[in-house]
């Protein structure tokens, strides 16, 4: 896969839903790729990340080049004016989709959404819930309409993952597809 564009800026946002492992690896592959990460973590999230995957928000943070706390509505981030490639909420909480949705941006993430909506740049959410409800689906199905890309956490099997982190790396690296950046996290599929 060869990349028609270079991406260089991105806004991550982690959000209160189970799955921080998925931003975890994310981040780290974009720190390799030396992509400029503008991260977001919730409150809810901190509290996540310490219990899936023992770690502090601290050293979560240091994945990013700059993280911005959730009530810091003066960042760069909270403007159309600062240019970024896109944005990528992973996890994406089923409370974050509904705030996208409403126009309610009451903290940094759904500030960031919304600014990245209306500049009409890349907004990639990667909801991490089971089962769906029909008030999920349809808020889904309208940032969908919007152009949102929704990205759930399903991994696929036919890549025969070993283990919990060939998964991961399934969801990650489509996601990186979708942004268009190289990577060989999985086997494609061939016949």
């Amino acid at each position: 896969m060869s990349s028609t564009r270079r991406v260089g800026r991105l806004a991550v946002g982690v959000t209160g839903a189970s799955g921080v492992i998925y931003a975890k690896r994310f981040l780290e592959v974009l720190k390799m790729k030396d992509i400029e990460v503008h991260l977001v973590v919730s409150k809810v999230a901190e509290k996540i990340i310490q219990y899936e995957l023992n770690l502090t928000r601290e050293s979560f943070e240091k994945l990013a080049k700059y993280s911005y706390s959730e009530d810091d509505v003066d960042a760069p981030l909270a403007s159309g004016s600062f240019k970024i490639d896109g944005m990528v909420i992973i996890p994406c909480s089923m409370k974050t989709i509904a705030g996208i949705v409403s126009g309610y941006t009451d903290n940094l993430i759904l500030r960031t959404a919304d600014v990245t909506l209306k500049e009409k740049r890349r907004l990639i959410l990667v909801p991490r819930e089971t089962p769906l409800n029909v008030i999920h689906l349809r808020n889904m199905l309208e940032l969908a309409k919007l152009g949102v890309v929704i990205l759930p956490a399903m991994p696929a099997f036919y890549h025969k993952p070993e283990k919990i982190e060939d998964l991961v790396d399934f969801i990650v690296g489509k996601i990186l597809d979708l942004l268009e950046i190289d990577h060989d996290l999985f086997k494609r599929w061939s016949t």
